[in-house]
């Protein structure tokens, strides 16, 4: 949901300061800014790399020039430096109570863009993000609201957009394009998060394959998934038509964003407490004081739902996303488990290959198995239907682990020889990464396995779904596994395998 909000009113409350120039310009807001939506993620396909090179010295100016306008206002009323005590903002609370409580709902915009630093962090790191921000980001930002502040106290005839009211004349033209480039980059951010997160399910068996495109040669994090990028466009699109303005789609998009911060705060704890062996109260103390201000911002907000009913926007959004994801979870697990029941142990196959030993040709085959303990069905299939086998035979289990990224040098994680030709191989990668079976093959030379691509056929398993009335999963989750799995991207270009090279056989499950 914060997604999807994020570039419809960010780019949509920019190009909105066109009204503040001229009435006139009114009707072509919702044009402007849908044109600009479908550029930007148009242009996703070129890699963040590339828009970075465009985007970052633009920042750097968009700051610049925020700070530049809040410092004559300043100048002109510097009592507006009081504001930075945070004394008056607790009197605030304590002197209107349940009103200034709902003013919390009216201000989040101030606050919108700290949940993106996360989504960055997982592209550059945290040195760059916090470099960023303590020296450029967080002083421009301060000095702009209290001129802002300043303004108002001249002109409360400005509140209705007091950033554009800050200047005026000729100039106001390329502050308003100089907003809409910013507020573009700001829309990345999300995007870009957009893409990462989609890949970490897939490896963490949430979300159904799909296309993931590596646009940089040098950084894992950079990729582009044009089906997510696709439908984030078209629901940008869809949001901005039919909100019509920003202050209709502020409390949507209030509501996703703290409830983003939310949930933030509450993996913060899981990664204190699992990852970082912090005790329960370090741990609970620090992730409780960022909760008490998420959760005051969130739920400032979800009062408006009774003047807004955009605000569920975000709620649908969410719990649809969660439903699928715990849908494909659940199904792979019933899935794996039917799979598990017709796996033959490994000792008993190695015994028929001596007794019964069948014909040998030349090459490698590489079965593909999701349990490393036993042979895949789609081998026994194999055996029986074409009654040979390769004279070379490598059993390959791909495993995710739960760590960013695993360095090339430590993907084989384990080779046994089990005899007559046949090796097992164990591959592992991290959640932020693509699986690249070939790649994976060249490696097993430095484990004394000699492949040749040129002469290896991959064997995967192509499963048939049938929906029956067992108690595993309701009838209409089984429905929906069985739709998604339709539509997930074929294994093999997930895996990074030639289609040439591939051999699929068939088996019916019911589930």
């Amino acid at each position: 949901g914060d997604g999807m909000i994020t570039p419809a009113l960010s780019v949509l409350s920019a190009v909105e300061g066109l009204q503040v120039a001229t009435t006139a310009m009114q009707r072509f807001v919702l044009p402007i800014t849908v044109g600009i939506l479908v550029g930007l993620f148009l242009a996703q396909s070129r890699g963040t790399a590339k828009i970075g090179l465009i985007f970052g010295p633009t920042m750097l100016v968009w700051f610049a020039t925020i700070g530049a306008l809040g410092i004559p206002w300043v100048l002109k009323d510097p009592r507006i430096l009081r504001a930075i005590n945070p004394m008056y903002g607790a009197h605030i609370f304590l002197d209107h109570r349940v009103h200034g409580f709902l003013i919390l709902g009216s201000v989040v915009l101030c606050i919108t863009g700290g949940e993106a630093l996360y989504a960055d962090m997982g592209h550059y790191g945290p040195k760059p993000i916090r470099l960023a921000w303590y020296a450029v980001v967080f002083p421009a930002l301060v000095i702009n609201y209290m001129g802002q502040g300043a303004l108002l106290l001249s002109n409360p005839e400005a509140r209705d957009n007091p950033f554009f009211h800050m200047t005026s004349g000729p100039i106001l033209y390329p502050i308003v394009a100089l907003a809409t480039v910013a507020t573009v980059v700001a829309s990345q951010a999300l995007i870009s998060g957009a893409f990462s997160l989609t890949q970490q399910a897939i490896q963490l068996g949430y979300w159904p394959r799909v296309t993931i495109i590596h646009t940089s040669g040098e950084s894992e994090g950079q990729i582009y998934i044009p089906e997510i990028n696709h439908m984030l466009m078209v629901a940008c699109v869809a949001l901005v038509l039919g909100f019509q303005t920003s202050t209709a789609m502020a409390s949507a998009y209030g509501i996703a964003v703290t409830g983003t911060m939310g949930v933030t705060s509450v993996l913060f704890y899981a990664v204190a407490r699992t990852k970082w062996n912090w005790s329960r109260l370090r741990a609970g103390s620090l992730s409780l004081s960022f909760l008490l201000v998420d959760l005051a911002f969130f739920f400032a907000n979800v009062v408006k739902l009774r003047e807004s009913r955009g605000g569920l926007f975000p709620l649908f959004v969410g719990l649809l996303f969660l439903l699928i994801m715990l849908t494909w979870k659940r199904g792979r697990e019933i899935l794996y488990a039917k799979i598990k029941e017709q796996t033959r142990p490994i000792d008993a196959f190695l015994e028929n290959l001596r007794v019964a030993p069948p014909h040998r040709v030349l090459g490698t085959a590489v079965f593909m198995t999701s349990n490393p303990d036993g042979i895949p069905p789609v081998l026994h299939h194999h055996l029986v239907h074409n009654k040979v086998l390769h004279e070379q035979v490598i059993l390959l289990s791909l495993a995710t682990v739960h760590r960013p990224e695993v360095p090339r040098e430590e993907r084989i994680n384990r080779v046994h020889d089990l005899g007559s030709g046949v090796y097992q191989v164990t591959a592992k990668y991290g959640f932020m990464q693509t699986p690249n079976v070939e790649d994976v093959m060249s490696l097993c030379t430095h484990h004394n396995i000699q492949v040749d691509l040129a002469d290896t056929s991959f064997f995967l398993g192509r499963e048939t779904l049938l929906v029956t009335k067992a108690p595993t999963m309701a009838a209409w989750r089984k429905t929906l596994f069985v739709f998604l799995s339709k539509n997930a991207r074929p294994a093999n270009a997930f895996f990074r395998i030639a289609p040439t090279r591939v051999i699929e056989l068939g088996t019916q499950v019911e589930l």
